[in-house]
């Protein structure tokens, strides 16, 4: 495997060639090692794949574009060991001479094999395998010298270049990297190198020294005298998980404005989805697009935040305060290239020539562009890690397939969230606070209604909205039909606005009476006028995998056989008993488990959602194994958020009904959320008295007990109010502020729990104790404050316990605890009948009022 050059040398002429001569070089102990393939268009256009190894390059000749197909085989010809002073050669080499042709840095980076230690035996026996880290060509690889050509002993030394199965891969992707003609270096065309200069270019990449890239205006062949007109864009179909079986690519979805750019004759042209132009809103990306070549491209336009992910408010903020010199054009698709029309091709081919058209832009302009790869793992992984970085979803594509105007099932879009458009027609408001929105889809003669919108306002967001809000008001309300709201009197003024504005909005799906559930607000959509807003927002629907095409199961129609499907969600083993029947009462299987998330979700998000949240597990059932999960695990749903804690992993959130039913399929039986803020670990809401009764004590002890403690939180001036566990004891909650001065620290939370459980006792002494050792507690109620510190967790309300009878913990009124409460009554089995009931815990976050002068009234440090 000794590196040698003589064979180099002898077939070249350095005084004719621009090649260099180079010598054999010693690679420096743990330097990475290079890899390169050069474009080659010599006699036959070819591609030279070159790895350092022994201070040389190894070299095949390859006859096509390496492809990141794994059912790809490309034949790869060993040729002459070159000097690793080639690697940074691109130029022309003149007729008459050895290779002669134009050479092109087609990728660049480096090379590690993956069993260093037997090396030079791999090559020995002809099968190498690597792992490249390029510009374009990442992952696994492996070089299978063939023994046989055609059945006869093979002449000459014929390897195989083929990529391994891995999340580099992309199955179906075939010969599309054939039309990437830009050099990663320098951004030239095979052409622009023929017409340059006539020697060696040292076309290092960026990290080593090199001259600079050409500017823009030096790419532009441009033949247009101005942009290409208006193209109408292909939309996607919503389904729930992203489509299985080869052929399919998926890329991120990304929140911001679908924008397409055309360029020609040194101008450009922004427009939105419905061909509106948006130049002047965007004069940054018009200016840089203006001096990139003549063509049209199709992407999304975004507000990067701090964390590297698309910020749709930012967005808003950034248009509203005309700052949009930092937004970032995400290219995913080339309709035009010149006068050529690009639709008709497959995708993989579109895509190839769309990254090769931005490498060829000027370094500059490529900060506000940049190209949107895909990813040929599973569909299923890459939405689940888009769920996870809290992006909005996935877009599937095929890659055979032509680009083609309206929706089509070739590109079809998974959202970690349900969400999509509604028309404003009014706002609630409590004083000079909002509230809320009032929302609905057009209808003749005026809108009808879908709810409220109560979640998603920011500061920040409220300085734009409100002021757009109250210059539509109208004291006309625009909602029609019988389900339409109406201005009664009450704490929240309702104020009507003109139907003109239209709100972009994510939801969990969709209540009885078909207004939306948890719908949170994401911005105002100025792209797209109210009158096409027509149909309610879509729920993601779930695709019946296998097969080659995907076929969609919809809201409405009939479930295939055998499959339970809730809130999206595909129930696994739907007849599997969670618990077993007792007491004349039927067993609870995981569909009912599912159906009562689903059921109960208004109920229990205000409690959960955006909190950290630990989860009790019992896959097999109660009378199986049961274990805390508060880390995301291998295979968890991507319906499942992940909540930063600082020093720790990542705690596994939850943030609508999906993942509450998501929960449920993985046999989540309990829910323990934190006390915090929502999206704010660090800030206690909250503080939780659990009353513990010693064994033997009678349910009249604790409700006795439990009113002694309202009486004591009342005379601080505060509310508490009150759930059962589940089990034996009683919780008592006060909502507290958690902004502002009022907002207390974990600790200072802990100290006033302590402090008040204290004081109870101290009144009672024969009753409580604040012990928490068992033989200390002697007949009393265990008062325990500790469920009030960093990482404490508490049941969630209406959430159900993995114990026997299927108890919940139901929130109760005060006027409900009274002689002959039996905890035990309040049941999976007639949850139903309570939530058809007013939620006594509906005003909790109303209530909520500052710890701040309590601690230094009860002498907290």
């Amino acid at each position: 495997m000794r590196g040698e050059l003589e064979t180099y040398r002898k077939k070249r002429r350095f005084e004719a060639t621009p090649e260099p001569k180079g010598v054999k070089a010693r690679t420096a102990k743990g330097a990475p090692l290079r890899y390169l393939i050069q474009r080659h268009a010599a006699t036959r256009l070819h591609y030279d794949f070159r790895i350092e190894v022994d201070g040389v390059l190894k070299s095949w000749a390859v006859t096509k574009a390496p492809s990141r197909d794994p059912a790809v085989k490309r034949l790869a010809v060993e040729v002459e060991d070159h000097p690793l002073d080639y690697g940074d050669f691109e130029g022309t080499i003149p007729s008459g001479n050895y290779g002669a042709g134009t050479v092109q840095m087609w990728d660049t980076g480096t090379w590690t094999p993956q069993a260093p230690e037997t090396l030079e035996a791999d090559f020995a026996k002809g099968s190498v395998k690597m792992w490249l880290e390029g510009e374009r060509l990442r992952g696994g690889w492996a070089l299978v010298r063939l023994k046989s050509d055609r059945g006869k002993p093979s002449k000459r030394n014929n390897w195989l270049l083929i990529k391994e199965k891995d999340e580099q891969a992309v199955p179906g992707e075939g010969d599309a990297n054939m039309e990437i003609d830009a050099s990663v270096t320098t951004g030239r065309s095979l052409a622009e190198i023929a017409e340059g200069p006539k020697q060696w270019t040292a076309s290092r990449p960026v990290a080593r020294k090199g001259p600079a890239r050409p500017k823009a205006r030096a790419a532009v062949t441009s033949k247009a005298r101005k942009p290409h007109a208006f193209v109408p864009p292909q939309l996607c179909k919503p389904v729930d998980y992203p489509p299985g079986g080869a052929g399919w690519v998926h890329e991120i979805k990304f929140d911001g404005y679908r924008l397409q750019v055309a360029t020609g004759g040194g101008r450009a042209t922004v427009r939105t989805r419905k061909g509106l132009d948006w130049s002047a809103k965007f004069p940054e990306l018009a200016a840089d697009a203006a001096a990139w070549p003549d063509a049209v491209i199709d992407g999304e336009l975004c507000a990067v935040g701090r964390e590297h992910r698309p910020d749709f408010s930012a967005l808003q903020a950034a248009i509203s305060e005309e700052k949009t010199g930092g937004l970032i054009y995400f290219a995913f698709d080339l309709l035009f290239e010149g006068a050529e029309d690009l639709r008709g091709l497959p995708l993989s081919h579109r895509k190839a020539r769309l990254q090769a058209y931005i490498d060829r832009i000027a370094k500059g302009a490529r900060r506000r562009i940049r190209y949107v790869d895909h990813f040929g793992s599973t569909g299923q992984a890459v939405l689940q890690s888009a769920c996870r970085m809290d992006l909005e979803g996935v877009i599937s594509k095929k890659l055979d397939a032509p680009y083609r105007e309206g929706r089509s099932s070739s590109w079809v879009k998974s959202k970690c969230r349900g969400g999509d458009e509604v028309v404003i027609g009014g706002w609630t408001a409590e004083g000079d606070r909002f509230r809320s929105l009032i929302v609905g889809v057009r209808d003749k003669g005026g809108l009808r209604h879908l709810g409220r919108v109560g979640t998603g306002y920011s500061a920040a967001v409220l300085k734009t909205l409100e002021p757009a809000l109250k210059a539509q008001a109208t004291d006309r309300s625009p909602f029609i039909g019988k389900a339409a709201p109406k201005r009664r009197s009450g704490p929240h003024t309702v104020h009507w606005v003109k139907p003109v504005l239209v709100a972009e909005v994510e939801h969990g799906g969709y209540t009885d009476s078909g207004t939306l559930r948890q719908a949170a607000f994401k911005g105002l959509r100025q792209d797209k006028p109210a009158a096409e807003v027509t149909e309610r927002p879509q729920v993601p629907v779930k695709p019946k995998t296998g097969g080659k095409a995907a076929q969609i199961t919809v809201p409405g129609e009939t479930q295939p056989k055998g499959r339970v499907i809730v809130a999206g969600v595909t129930i696994s083993s739907p007849d599997k008993v969670l618990w077993p029947a007792s007491d004349d009462r039927p067993a609870i299987t995981k569909a009912d488990l599912a159906r009562y998330y689903e059921a109960a979700a208004a109920r229990i998000l205000p409690h959960v959602a955006d909190r950290p949240v630990s989860i009790v597990r019992a896959p097999d059932g109660i009378e199986g194994q049961r274990f805390f999960q508060r880390h995301a695990m291998p295979g968890s749903s991507p319906r499942l958020t992940l909540i930063d804690v600082k020093e720790r992993k990542p705690y596994v959130g939850v943030a609508n009904v999906g993942g509450l039913v998501a929960i449920g399929q993985s046999g989540g039986l309990e829910l323990h959320p934190w006390g915090c803020r929502p999206g704010d670990p660090e800030t206690p809401e909250q503080v939780t008295f659990d009353l513990d009764p010693d064994e033997g004590l009678d349910f009249a002890d604790v409700i006795a007990g439990a009113k002694a403690l309202k009486a004591k939180l009342e005379a601080l001036g505060l509310t508490p109010f009150v759930k059962t566990t589940g089990g034996k004891g009683l919780h008592v909650v006060v909502p507290i502020r958690s902004d502002g001065r009022s907002r207390v620290e974990w600790d200072e939370c802990k100290a006033f729990a302590k402090a008040v459980s204290e004081a109870v006792r101290r009144d009672d002494p024969d009753r409580f104790t604040t012990t928490l050792a068992k033989k200390a507690r002697g007949g009393k109620i265990f008062l325990d404050y500790l469920r009030n510190g960093r990482m404490a967790t508490a049941v969630a309300p209406w959430s159900p316990r993995a114990r026997p009878g299927a108890g919940i913990a139901l929130p109760l009124s005060w006027g409900q605890v009274r002689k002959g409460l039996d905890p035990r009554a309040f049941t999976l089995h007639d949850a139903a009948a309570q939530l058809r009931k007013p939620d006594p815990w509906a005003d909790f976050r109303k209530a909520e009022a500052s710890l701040r002068p309590l601690l230094k009234k009860l002498g907290v440090d």
